[in-house]
C-alpha cells in the first residue's frame, strides 16, 4: 500500500501565526517503508513553515516515480475535530471568510495543485501523538518498546506514553496541555531574548551557566507527584506562568539582539535542568512500571539532545531510539502509517532507519555541471580527478567548505549531504564559522562527525545502545581528546556527536577517513549548510547563493569544486534580481517627513529592512528579467553593499541572465 503523509496548514492567510500547524512536510510510505520525505521549508525557504506542503508533495511523488492516482490514501497529522475547531475559530474571528472543513480544504488543495480528486474515505486524520509514536517506532527496528511522545501539545495532550509491540500501539497514559514541558520551555526562553523555534539555542547556552542561581525560582514552577505525575503552576489567562517568579526578583529580561549576560546563562542552565528533572521523572516511572528495556523518544522535546544524553547515561534502558525528524515534520510520516492501518494494511517495519537522506538530489552530473556553468562569470568551476581527496586536503589546510551531495536530509540537522565542514581541531574554527559564516551567537556549539571506527576513541557513547547517526545525543568527549577537538568540544566537555558509517553515507565516511589519514584525526566539524536567514540549502542554486553571501572558502557540489572570483558586491552587475513570492515593498511617511522605503517578507514574523531611495527605486523596477546593471546603471559602493546585505537576508534572489 502506498500512502502519503502531510503536515502543515492550508495557506488561508499569509500571516498565519508561525507556531500554528508548523513544520509542513510530506512523506511517502510504501508497504511500511519510508521512501521519500522532505520539509516544505526546503522549497519555500521559510523556516518551520506552516504552509501547505505543495513542493514537498510534488518532490515525494517525483522521487517515487508515481502519480497522485497511484497513492492509496492520504494521512494528516492532526485529528479532524481539532483541525475543524481551529478553522471555525478563524471564521468567528473574521466572519467575512466562509467556513469550511479540514477535509474539504485538504481535498481542494490536492485537486487544484495536483489535479488529484481523492475520495473522502481515502483521507485519514490521525491523532497527533499517535502519528509521532508510529513514525518513531516504525523506524526503530525494535520488536517492542516504551514510546514516549513529548511536545508542546497534540490535540488536548502534551505527553503520551505508549507500549508498542506485536503490531499494536497501546496508550498507557496521557498528560494534559497545562503541564506541557514543550510549552514550558518555549514560554520561558523569551526571558533570554528567544522565541518559537529557538529552543535549541537556549539548550546550547545552558552549559555556560550555573543552574543553582535560579533553582529556587524554577523549583517554584512545579511539584513532583507520585507515579510519574507532576504539576506546573497555572498562569492567569494570557499570562506566561514563568513571568511572576522572575519578575519578583528583578530578573533582567533580554531583548533579542542584546548582549547575553551571566544572568541569562544561569537562566538557561536552570531551565535546562528543570526540563531534565521533569522529563526524567516521567520517563523513569514508566520504565519501572512497564519493565521496558527499549525506548523510542519522540515529539519536539526529543530534539533536546542534552536531555537525550541524560537518558542514555541514566541506564534506564538497554537501547534508545530518537527519530531524526521527531518534530512535527516527522508526524507526517506517522500519519501515512496510520492511514495505511486504517485502510487494512498491517503496521509493518523494515528495520532501523539508517539514513535520513530521503529528499530530492541535486540532479544528474550533466544537470549539475550545466547549473554551475551558468555562474562562470562569477565563480571558477573545477572538476578534480578525486573530489573527496581534494576536499580532504582543503580541510586539512584550514579551509571552510560548503558540501552538497546526494539526496537532502529529512529533519533539522545536516548529516553530511548539505553541510558546512571544517577541521574539528582548532578552536578558532568555531569562532570563525559562528561569526563570519553563520552570523550567530559565539556560544553556539558545533557538532563533530566521526567515523564509526574511531567513535569510541574520541567520545563516550555510554553503555546504552543508540543510533548516533542523526546528531540526537549529547555525549562526553573523552577527556584526553578534548583539547584535540577544540572546535567541537562544548564548554562542559560534551558534544552532539554524529557517527558516520560507510553504509549510511559512503562519500561522507570516505571524506572523514581521508581527512583522518592526512591529519591523524578522523573528525570533522559539521554544521548545516545555511546562513542565519534561511533553512538548509536544497538545490544547486541554494548552495551557490549561500556560498556567495557567506565567507565559506570553497564550495563542493557533487564532483565539482567552486571558488568565487571576487567579492559578491563586484559580481552584482550581471545578475538578475527576482522577488520571492512573499517579497513586498512599501513606502511610509508623514507630512513633512522624508519618504522612507522598506522591503519585507509577508509571512508571520517575516523580516523587514529599511532601504535607501536609490535601492528602493531599483527594487521597484525589478521584473525578473533585467540585470542589476540594466536596472540601475552605475552603482555606488554604498548601494552595492546594501544590495548584498539584502541578498544575504534573502529578500530577493539573484541568478545569471539566461
Amino acid at each position: 500500500m502506498l500512502t502519503l503523509g502531510i503536515s502543515g496548514h492550508f495557506d488561508l492567510s499569509p500571516v498565519l501565526y508561525r507556531s500554528y500547524m508548523h513544520d509542513a512536510a510530506a512523506c511517502l510510505v510504501a508497504d511500511g517503508e519510508l521512501v521519500a520525505a522532505v520539509e516544505e521549508e526546503r522549497f519555500n525557504r521559510i523556516k518551520k513553515t506552516n504552509r501547505f506542503p505543495t513542493g514537498a508533495v510534488r518532490a515525494c511523488l517525483d522521487l517515487a516515480g508515481v502519480r497522485p492516482r497511484d497513492v492509496d490514501a492520504v494521512g494528516y497529522y492532526f485529528d479532524q475535530d481539532l483541525l475543524d475547531l481551529g478553522l471555525l475559530t478563524f471564521q468567528v474571528a473574521a466572519p467575512v471568510r466562509p467556513g469550511t472543513s479540514g477535509l474539504d480544504l485538504l481535498r481542494d488543495r490536492l485537486r487544484t495543485r495536483f489535479d488529484w480528486d481523492i475520495a473522502p474515505d481515502r483521507v485519514v486524520f490521525a491523532r497527533h501523538h499517535l502519528a509521532h509514536a508510529w513514525s518513531s517506532f516504525a523506524r526503530s527496528g525494535m520488536a517492542d518498546a516504551l514510546v514516549v511522545v513529548m511536545d508542546g501539545r497534540g490535540e488536548d495532550v502534551s505527553t503520551t506514553i505508549y507500549l508498542a509491540g506485536s503490531g499494536e500501539m497501546r496508550e498507557l497514559r496521557s498528560y494534559p496541555v497545562p503541564p506541557s514541558l514543550g510549552l514550558l520551555y518555549q514560554n520561558a526562553i523569551g526571558h533570554v531574548g528567544y522565541g518559537f523555534g529557538d529552543e535549541y539555542k537556549v539548550m546550547g547556552l545552558a552549559p555556560y551557566g550555573d543552574p543553582a542561581t535560579y533553582r529556587e525560582q524554577f523549583r517554584s514552577l512545579y511539584t513532583l507527584l507520585p507515579d510519574g505525575d507532576y504539576e506546573l503552576v497555572a498562569g492567569l489567562p494570557d499570562i506566561n506562568p514563568t513571568v511572576a517568579p522572575f519578575h519578583a526578583i528583578g530578573f533582567p529580561t533580554r531583548t533579542a539582539g542584546e548582549p547575553v549576560t551571566q544572568e541569562h546563562r544561569d537562566f538557561a542552565a536552570g531551565l535546562q535542568e528543570t526540563l531534565e528533572i521533569l522529563a526524567m521523572h516521567v520517563i523513569a516511572h514508566w520504565a519501572r512500571q512497564t519493565g521496558a528495556t527499549r525506548l523510542c523518544f519522540t515529539g519536539g522535546v526529543a530534539h533536546n539532545s542534552s536531555l537525550n544524553g541524560v537518558i542514555l547515561r541514566s541506564g534506564l534502558f538497554d537501547e534508545v531510539f530518537v527519530h531524526p525528524s521527531s518534530h512535527d515534520a516527522g508526524a507526517a510520516e506517522g500519519a501515512a502509517i496510520v492511514a495505511a492501518a486504517r485502510l487494512g494494511a498491517p503496521h509493518t517495519r523494515v528495520g532501523r532507519l539508517t539514513s535520513a537522506s530521503l529528499g530530492p538530489d541535486l540532479g544528474t552530473p550533466d544537470e549539475v555541471e550545466r547549473q554551475l556553468s551558468e555562474w562562470r562569470g562569477i565563480v571558477d568551476v573545477e572538476r578534480p580527478e578525486d573530489v573527496v581527496d581534494a576536499t580532504a586536503r582543503l580541510l586539512a589546510d584550514g579551509a571552510v567548505v560548503g558540501w552538497a551531495h546526494g539526496r537532502s536530509e529529512f529533519g533539522p540537522r545536516a548529516l553530511g549531504n548539505r553541510s558546512i565542514l571544517a577541521d574539528a581541531r582548532p578552536v578558532e574554527n568555531r569562532d570563525r564559522i559562528n561569526a563570519m559564516v553563520k552570523k550567530r551567537e559565539g556560544f553556539r556549539p558545533f557538532a563533530p562527525a566521526v567515523t564509526a571506527e574511531a567513535a569510541g576513541t574520541y567520545f563516550d557513547l555510554t553503555g546504552t545502545e543508540a543510533d548516533h547517526a542523526f546528531m540526537s545525543f549529547v555525549v562526553h568527549v573523552q577527556e584526553d581528546r578534548r583539547a584535540e577537538l577544540g572546535a567541537v568540544t562544548h564548554v562542559d566537555g560534551t558534544a552532539r556527536v554524529q557517527v558516520v558509517t560507510p553504509g549510511a553515507n559512503a562519500r561522507f565516511h570516505h571524506l572523514i577517513t581521508r581527512f583522518g589519514e592526512l591529519t591523524g584525526t578522523p573528525v570533522l566539524l559539521n554544521t548545516s549548510f545555511n546562513n542565519n536567514a534561511e533553512p538548509i540549502v536544497q538545490t544547486v542554486h541554494d548552495a551557490l547563493t549561500t556560498y556567495l553571501t557567506t565567507e565559506i572558502d570553497v564550495l563542493v557540489v557533487e564532483d565539482f569544486l567552486v571558488r568565487r572570483r571576487g567579492p559578491a558586491a563586484r559580481a552584482l552587475d550581471d545578475l538578475v534580481p527576482a522577488f520571492r513570492p512573499d517579497t513586498r515593498l512599501r513606502q511610509d511617511w508623514r507630512p513633512g517627513d522624508e519618504v522612507r522605503g522598506e522591503v519585507y517578507l509577508s509571512y508571520s514574523f517575516g523580516p523587514s529592512a529599511k532601504v535607501s531611495p536609490a535601492v528602493f527605486d531599483l527594487l521597484a523596477a525589478v521584473d525578473g528579467k533585467s540585470t542589476i546593471a540594466a536596472l540601475a546603471g552605475e552603482l555606488t559602493d554604498e548601494a552595492r553593499a546594501e544590495l548584498v546585505a539584502l541578498w544575504r537576508r534573502r529578500f530577493f534572489t539573484l541568478a545569471p541572465k539566461r
